[in-house]
This record gives C-alpha cells, structure tokens and sequence, in this order.
C-alpha cells in the first residue's frame, strides 16, 4: 500500500490511520505526552516525503516507522536520560493523613517508578533503543532489527544487557520483562 502512495498520495490514510496511535503511544511513553504529539507528527511526515525511498523487499511499514521515531527520539535523549536521572532523585511525597491503603500503593508506585527510571538512566543508549522498542513499543525482535538497521543476534544481544543492567539495579524483579518471540 506505501507504493502505491508514491503515485496516489491520498494512500497514505490509511497507513497513517492504522500506525499513527502505536507511533504515538510509544513516543509518549518515550518522551510524554507534551512531545508525542509533535514527534509523532514529524514521524509520518517523514515517512509522507520519503515514501518513494521504502522498499518492500527490506522490511514492514510498521518497523520503518518505528525506525523514523526512534531516530527523532534519538535527537531527545539527552533530555530524556536526565529526565529519568530527575524523576530517581525525587522525594517521594509524604503521605496524606487517613487514606494509609491508597497513600501506601501510590507510595510504592512512585518509588518503583523512581528505581525504574534510575536503571534506565543506566542502561546505555543503544541498549535502551532496543529495550524501548520491545517494551513500549511491543516490536517483535525482526521488526526492531529492522527499525534500527541492526542484524537479528544485535537485538538480543542489547537486549539481553539492557535487562541484566535493570535487573541488576532493582534487584530480580525486572517490570520490563515480556515474553520472549
């Protein structure tokens, strides 16, 4: 369908209708909602104007727009490396008198949210990319191959780093562990 875009350029719908909440999901869970718009947007336009260059033989529109995304969150990141240095180094809020049970799992929340974010700000760049993919973007390792312009062995191999990092920070528990493919 992406071909024939090339010649029709009102084509293009439906694969924009179709990827764009997956695109956009995984860049806010990336960068947050106040980028997600914008990058996302950035994302299909680029994917729009170089729609010619897609070759059908080398991969999946899906993992090409991943590849798109995760090539403009790369401009991001240092930002976002700091922001989960930020978010491990917040105080946990002090707890609201007469709501214990609620005040308790949302303690517990944050501050494995916090452990979260501070081994994720150890995880190196490339590593994360690979975990962020799978994780949040819930690509299968072909398809993350194929978005970073890696080989298969690569991804498992960032992969499996990634998590042994996170696994080392929090200690066995490893939230962004999913089944594997």
């Amino acid at each position: 369908m992406l071909e024939s875009s090339v010649r029709s350029p009102e084509r293009f719908t439906p694969i924009f209708d179709k990827y764009f909440p997956q695109v956009h999901a995984y860049v806010a869970r990336r960068l947050g909602p106040d980028l997600a718009d914008d990058l996302s947007s950035e994302t299909f336009l680029i994917a729009f104007r170089q729609r010619d260059r897609f070759d059908s033989r080398s991969g999946v529109v899906r993992a090409w727009l991943y590849g798109i995304a995760t090539n403009l969150i790369r401009r991001h990141r240092r930002d976002e490396v700091r922001a989960w240095k930020a978010t491990a180094k917040l105080p946990l809020p002090a707890p609201a008198a007469g709501h214990e049970e609620r005040v308790a799992a949302q303690v517990t929340a944050e501050s494995a949210g916090r452990q979260l974010a501070a081994a994720l700000a150890k995880v190196s760049a490339k590593d994360r990319e690979v975990l962020m993919l799978v994780a949040l973007g819930g690509l299968s390792y072909d398809e993350v191959a194929a978005a970073l312009g890696i080989a298969y062995g690569t991804v498992c191999s960032r992969l499996s780093r990634a998590r042994r990092v996170v696994r080392e920070h929090l200690g066995d528990a490893d939230p962004t562990k999913l089944e594997e493919d």
